[in-house]
């Protein structure tokens, strides 16, 4: 799913309505129309509606939506915040259909600022997604009482203040408990700044053009549930044997830190690799292949800790990383590594935080290989950044400079490839912050590398398993209880939701 920018949603508004063919007047009657029957949906008629309505379009939205929830039988009441009296043409269209029943309070000065309301929801009809300036005089006013309310706020497409695609660093925004977005994400909805803005947002199709979004180009995605069924449409035939998906090799492990040699290896045969090849210092050897009896198990010369890599010929992907830590011998693995092995690798954990003290390795890292980091690795590798726009754009450039594929693990993972497009992923909770989660992810992404996908679609595909393996566990595990051990438990049953 396309993320586009303010000026595009424009661009894709202005086609809907040439090509459709179809008045600027109706789409916000459809779009009005489409919020209204997710609010009878999800709220009984007991309670008071207030809905604050700005000049613009978004504030035609709110004011359909006061007529249209009117006939259903809501109780609805209007402030109109606009102190210069003027409306765009389609809002002053609805100002005029709005019923004589409705009561509309007039905004034009902070006076006329009610201190509290009895209302219990707030339908936040401001400003839309084209707005690119703070909130100004009575604006500003209002949403700095209206936060204040003890009311649970809606926002039509967006919380009034925010900005579609970049940070609004002003404190006058509103804070919306549900955001019901008009057809696609807005890129702000996947800041860290603004989580305390956002809510719950939810997506309404209104029939926006399709050709028309498909004529928009952009480098930023939203991984969804039929993008990734897409990719895993190839299903097991018959005849096929454990040949057929691939032997995984994991490298990882040393003494104390044999927990994320198993939990990568169990993942990887979870997500469906043929063979699976753990290589570990000697110390670990009795303890893997007791945990994990369906695997092969070499060990190393050495005894805690690694100093050498196997024959890499039998393998069809290798992940490297988990729990190996970051001595010198592991260093000449690495390198050693990156000599003999010329497609994508995985790589994660204590291989990333010897990239990041070994800069020259980076220009020596195979093609398309993965890097797996979260936020306080990828600030050792990149640098720092201001804020989470930034943090992308890092993220891109890194990707491109060393042709790499970072996934940069946290709340809406992203996924950046050596084109500089980001993939946001849409699964995953709180409750995946927990010790070993990532070693979880590198297996899975080694295992569907090991069955023949290309480097970016193993990529997406794991990583959406992973979230979507998190979120079935939290219907049994509450999040703070949340281990490791539990998302590798429902992979099977991530299968089973995306078939």
């Amino acid at each position: 799913m396309k993320i586009l920018s303010a000026r595009q949603i424009q661009k894709l508004d202005q086609f809907t309505i040439e090509n459709e063919p179809i008045a600027s007047i109706d789409l916000m009657e459809r779009a009005s129309s489409t919020f209204a029957d997710w609010y009878e949906q999800n709220f009984d008629q007991e309670q008071i509606v207030r809905i604050l309505c700005g000049p613009g379009n978004n504030g035609g939205d709110g004011l359909a939506v006061a007529r249209l929830l009117s006939q259903k039988g809501y109780k609805i009441e209007v402030d109109l915040v606009n102190p210069k009296n003027k409306f765009s043409q389609d809002a002053e269209v609805n100002l005029k259909r709005l019923p004589d029943k409705i009561p509309v309070r007039h905004i034009r000065e902070v006076k006329d600022i009610p201190l509290n309301y009895s209302s219990e929801i707030i339908i936040d009809a401001l400003f839309g997604s084209g707005l690119d300036r703070p909130l100004q005089g009575i604006y500003a006013d209002i949403v700095r009482v209206v936060n204040k309310w003890d009311a649970d706020i809606i926002s039509i497409d967006i919380p009034s203040g925010l900005y579609c695609d970049k940070i609004n660093r002003d404190e006058n925004k509103i804070k919306a408990k549900y955001t019901l977005t008009f057809q696609l994400p807005k890129l702000t909805f996947f800041l860290k700044e603004n989580e305390d803005y956002i809510g719950e947002w939810t997506i309404l199709d209104i029939g926006l053009s399709k050709e028309g979004l498909d004529k928009l180009k952009t480098d930023i995605y939203y991984s969804t549930h039929s993008d990734i069924r897409a990719i895993l449409n190839k299903r097991r035939k018959k005849f096929d044997h454990k040949g057929n998906f691939g032997h995984t090799l994991i490298i990882a492990g040393s003494k104390g830190k044999m927990g994320a040699a198993i939990l990568a290896s169990k993942s990887a045969l979870r997500t469906g690799c043929g063979l699976l090849t753990a290589y570990i210092p000697e110390v670990g050897y009795n303890i893997f292949q007791s945990a994990l009896p369906e695997a092969m198990c070499k060990t190393d010369i050495g005894e805690n800790f690694l100093i050498d890599i196997p024959d890499l010929k039998p393998y069809n992907s290798i992940a490297i990383g988990p729990g190996i830590g970051e001595n010198e011998e592991s260093l000449t693995c690495l390198e050693t590594l990156f000599e003999r092995y010329s497609k994508p690798l995985v790589l994660d954990a204590d291989a990333l935080n010897l990239l990041a003290k070994n800069e020259h390795l980076l220009k020596a890292i195979p093609e398309n290989s993965i890097l797996t980091p979260h936020p306080g690795e990828f600030r050792r590798l990149a640098g720092a950044w201001e804020d989470e726009i930034e943090k992308l754009s890092l993220q891109k450039v890194f990707s491109k400079t060393y042709k790499c594929i970072i996934v940069l693990k946290g709340a809406y993972t992203t996924i950046s490839d050596a084109n500089g497009n980001i993939y946001i992923n849409s699964t995953g909770n709180p409750g995946m912050a927990t010790a070993g989660s990532g070693d979880v992810l590198t297996g899975m992404i080694a295992a569907q590398l090991s069955k023949g996908m290309d480097a970016l679609n193993a990529t997406k595909s794991a990583v959406y398993l992973h979230g979507l393996s998190g979120d079935l566990a939290l219907l049994k595990i509450h999040e703070e209880s949340m281990i490791a051990g539990d998302i590798i438990e429902h992979i099977s049953m991530a299968y089973q939701r995306l078939d």
